[in-house]
Formats: structure tokens, C-alpha cells, sequence
């Protein structure tokens, strides 16, 4: 029995503008309703058959999805043990790789050496090089100088073989000239040595005569008293002695020619006045010249010309006159023979004479 129900209807379906509506049964809301819940019904069981197919397909999947996990966990623990080799090998590889950066730089340190001391052997060898080239330009002027010397050496070889040419030419020559002033010096030599030997023999002592200096000196106690210019009695052998010496030597043309004089000459002491010392040692040197030229049948005449006499008085000491003995030694007659210059320049002359060679002239007048 269907009730109806009219006390809100009215009032509800009531618009403002005056409308009437209505409100739907109870048995059609209940038939929509279920309606409604049939068709839900419905759908959940088209849902829950979906539902149900996906499930299988999802439980087929899953259970292909667990396979394949399975699979996948296999191969994952086959990658963890690869992982866990390939982390060994890693670690390994990273030990090797500490290694080698340690030799790397050991190595790169070394390097940094080597590059220094690179660079130090850089700089020595551009030092090098600089020395080199100075060298180099040194060695092109030594080589020049050589050049210079050897030409120089051939010159100066050449030289040499003119001189000595000139050298054995003159060789000759020279020894004569040589001999010539050998003969000179020998001759005066000889008569010195003669009268020597003349006084030794008559007086018996040497004592009191002695060559010097090219001269014969004769002590004052030979000839004279102290302070006197007479010639004593024991000296008169002596004194014909040196007259036949003198004659010997004289009468000789390759002697005399050479002789400019022969000179006697007499000396003093510092003792008492100087004036009286030269005038006493004057009278004594002509005293014994006198005795030469006038005595032994005047022999020596034709020579007086080669003679000649001087005093020194103590102008020419020949030791100290501070003691005795020294002032006993300055007391001396004194017979010296004088060569000619003339004699001596003809020598000197020839040898200037000679003809040398241009290259050896030529050198002379560079020296000059």
C-alpha cells in the first residue's frame, strides 16, 4: 500500500516564482535504489571477473617476475662476486697505482734533477761554447802569428845562411887579426917578463918587483935611498940589464912597430910636502931613464924617441898611506910600454873592412 505523503512535498516543489513540483515515492526510490545496488553489483562483478583476470595475469607476471628475480639475484650475486673480485683487483690495481705514483714521482723528481742539471750542462755548454768561439778567434791569430813567425823564421833562415857563409869567410880573416893582437899582447908581455926575470936575477929577490896591470913595478929600494934620486951602486947590473932587454926587444922591426913608448915613471908617498914629493919622484923616473939612454955604449940612443919619463908624486897610490906598508908600496918606479893606437886602429880597421854580406848589413843598421 503506497502512502503519500503531501505536508513537505508541497512546500518543497514550491519555487519562488510559483511552480509546483513533486516527491518521488518511497517504492520507486527504493526500486531506484536498488537499481542502483544492482548495477553496482553488477559492476563489482565485472570488476571482481577483471579483477580477477588481471589477478592471474598479475600472479603469472609476478611469478615470471619472481623467476626472473631469482635469476636476477643470481646474477647479482654472480656481479657481487665479480664486484668483489673486481674490488680486489680494483684495490690491487689502486696498490699498483700508489706504486707507480710513487715511482712517477720518484721519477718526476729525478726528472726535475735531470732538468736542473740539464739546465746547469745548458749553461756550461753555452759557456763552453763561448770559450770555444773565443778560442777559435785566438787560435785564427795564433794561426796568423804563426804565419807571420814562419815567414819571419824563413827570413831569418835565410839570414843565417848568409851569415854563416859570411862567417866562414871571414873566419880566416878574423884569426889573423886575432893572431895579430895576441902577437901584441904577447909581445909586451914577453919584455915585461923579461925585465922581471933580469931584476930577479941580479938582485936574487922577488920581492921587489911584480907585474901589474900590464907595468913592471919596482920598489924605491931598488934604485934609490930614502928621500934621494941617486941611483945606488947595486942597482947598476940591473940597469945594464934592462939596457940589453930593451935593445933585444927594440931592435926587432915586428916589435918596435907596434911600441908608442916606453915609460917611466915614479911615485911617492903622502909623507911631507906634495911639491916635493912629485918633484923627488920626477928626478928619480929621468934618473933611470938617463942611466938607459947614456950608459951600455949608448945603445938605446937610436930608440930615445920611444923613451920618456914623468912623475906622480902620491897622485897615484896604489894602496892606503895610512900604514907603512901601504906607503912602502906607493914608493915604486914603474916602467910601463905603450902600443901604438895607430897599430891598434890598422887592426880594428882591417876587420871593419871586411865585406859583409847585405843581410847582415841590413841588420846592423836596424840594431843601430
Amino acid at each position: 500500500m503506497k502512502r503519500r505523503y503531501t505536508g513537505r512535498t508541497d512546500a518543497m516543489v514550491r519555487s519562488q516564482e510559483g511552480e509546483q513540483g513533486f516527491w518521488p515515492s518511497y517504492a520507486d526510490m527504493m526500486s531506484a535504489v536498488a537499481l542502483i545496488l544492482f548495477f553496482l553489483m553488477l559492476l563489482s562483478y565485472i570488476s571482481n571477473m577483471i579483477t580477477g583476470n588481471n589477478l592471474k595475469n598479475t600472479e603469472s607476471q609476478l611469478s615470471e617476475t619472481r623467476t626472473q628475480l631469482a635469476e636476477k639475484e643470481k646474477e647479482l650475486l654472480s656481479l657481487e662476486d665479480s664486484l668483489t673480485l673486481t674490488m680486489q683487483q680494483v684495490s690491487e690495481a689502486q696498490d699498483e697505482l700508489d706504486r707507480v705514483s710513487a715511482d712517477l714521482d720518484q721519477v718526476r723528481t729525478s726528472l726535475e734533477e735531470k732538468e736542473a742539471d740539464l739546465a746547469e750542462q745548458d749553461k756550461l755548454l753555452a759557456d763552453q761554447k763561448a770559450l770555444l768561439s773565443s778560442q777559435e778567434t785566438r787560435l785564427s791569430e795564433q794561426e796568423s802569428k804563426l804565419a807571420d813567425q814562419e815567414a819571419r823564421l824563413t827570413r831569418q833562415q835565410s839570414l843565417i845562411g848568409e851569415q854563416e857563409e859570411y862567417l866562414n869567410a871571414a873566419t880566416e880573416e878574423i884569426l889573423e887579426l886575432r893572431g895579430q893582437m895576441e902577437t901584441i899582447v904577447g909581445v909586451r908581455r914577453s919584455v915585461l917578463e923579461q925585465i922581471r926575470d933580469s931584476v930577479i936575477a941580479v938582485m936574487g929577490d922577488s920581492s921587489k918587483v911584480r907585474i901589474d896591470n900590464g907595468n913592471i913595478v919596482l920598489s924605491e929600494g931598488v934604485f934609490f935611498d930614502v928621500g934621494s934620486s941617486a941611483i945606488k951602486a947595486e942597482a947598476i947590473p940591473m940597469l945594464n940589464q934592462l939596457i940589453d932587454v930593451f935593445e933585444r926587444f927594440l931592435s926587432d922591426e915586428d916589435n918596435i912597430r907596434y911600441v908608442d913608448s916606453i915609460v917611466i915613471s915614479g911615485h911617492a908617498d903622502s909623507t911631507g910636502n906634495r911639491q916635493d914629493n912629485r918633484t923627488l919622484s920626477s928626478a928619480r923616473a929621468n934618473a933611470v931613464l938617463g942611466y938607459l939612454l947614456d950608459n951600455g955604449g949608448g945603445r938605446l940612443q937610436q930608440y930615445a924617441e920611444c923613451f920618456c919619463a914623468s912623475g906622480y908624486g902620491d897622485t897615484r897610490p896604489v894602496a892606503s898611506n895610512d900604514t907603512e906598508e901601504g906607503r912602502a908600496q906607493n914608493r915604486r918606479i914603474e916602467i910601463s910600454i905603450i902600443l901604438k893606437d895607430d897599430s891598434i886602429m890598422n887592426i880594428v880597421n882591417s876587420y871593419l873592412e871586411l865585406e859583409l854580406p847585405e843581410a847582415v848589413q841590413a841588420q846592423g843598421e836596424n840594431a843601430g
